[in-house]
């Protein structure tokens, strides 16, 4: 069965046992030496897609399309989440192991990843790591693991989503769009200014966040949703208005929120366990005290 409009085909991974069916693509797109590092500030809306899914142009970054690394030793899942994507009008890198996506990655600066969780030698967390060391890069974490711990480490280490296997490659290009969307979104907001709030200062044009002048090595979503709350002093959000106002998701896991303000409260509260400054709200979800500065 094929999607109407898009010529590709709707089947899930799991059910699928070819991809004869699927158009072909063009080759790898090449990075000839090493790029300059580019932002996801620099995005510009090239489309959209229409109703039936199909492609009317993809982001562009800097006047080039948006680039995106799939890192899956499952052949199969590589080649269909390659060809929807480059359908959807990314540019597309593809490494089956851990070590082949940091060469590329160094090699071709992706502006998204996509990640699969298990992979061969250096599995799919410490290969986040690695990737995430030097400069921040939206990561959709992709996994045949069904289980809430599994699809919970992800989230803890800083990936901006997962999708579980058998997904839609669909509905995985979308998520592919609504991270990006959202990364450009929350990098190009310098009109807001430098944010203080007691020893903790926030600086969104710069996208740094340093406590008693120490930076604090955000991840990308943790930046945005630390910058969202110290905006919003004293205003309790629920979890499932988080996810809609940082992640742009209009349905999602609300476990992405709890960990990561719980990743946000290792980093910025003098005692994790007993928090001042992310609280939570009982019944609601969560809220920002503002603190006194202290020295």
């Amino acid at each position: 069965m094929t999607s109407a409009g898009s010529g590709l085909p709707t089947w899930r991974f799991g059910e699928v046992t070819a991809v004869a069916a699927v158009p072909a693509a063009a080759g790898p797109a090449l990075c000839r030496g090493v790029p300059t590092p580019h932002r996801p500030g620099d995005i510009t809306k090239r489309g959209t897609f229409g109703s039936s899914g199909a492609s009317q142009g993809g982001p562009a970054y800097g006047g080039r399309m948006a680039r995106v690394l799939v890192v899956d030793d499952d052949s199969l899942v590589a080649e269909v989440v390659d060809r929807y994507l480059r359908h959807a009008g990314f540019d597309v890198d593809r490494a089956a192991d851990g070590p082949a996506a940091l060469r590329t990655a160094g090699a071709c600066p992706p502006d998204l990843v996509v990640l699969d969780l298990m992979l061969p030698g250096i599995d799919g967390i410490e290969v986040f790591r690695r990737l995430t060391a030097h400069r921040p890069v939206p990561v959709i974490m992709l996994t045949a693991r069904a289980d809430e711990a599994d699809r919970i480490a992800g989230l803890e280490v800083g990936a901006d989503d997962y999708v579980t296997k058998p997904f839609s490659p669909r509905e995985l290009t979308l998520r592919v769009r609504s991270v990006l969307r959202r990364a450009a979104e929350s990098a190009a907001a310098p009109e807001l200014g430098v944010l203080r709030a007691g020893v903790l200062v926030v600086d969104p044009a710069a996208r740094t966040a340093t406590r008693h002048g120490v930076p604090l090595g955000l991840t990308v979503r943790e930046f945005d949703l630390l910058a969202f709350l110290l905006r919003r002093p004293g205003h309790a959000f629920t979890r499932v208005e988080l996810l809609e106002q940082v992640w742009g998701w209009t349905y999602g896991d609300p476990s992405t929120v709890t960990v990561h303000i719980r990743r946000l409260r290792e980093k910025i509260e003098d005692d994790p366990t007993a928090p001042r400054l992310l609280v939570t709200v009982w019944g609601v979800g969560y809220r920002y005290d503002a603190a006194p500065a202290t020295g």
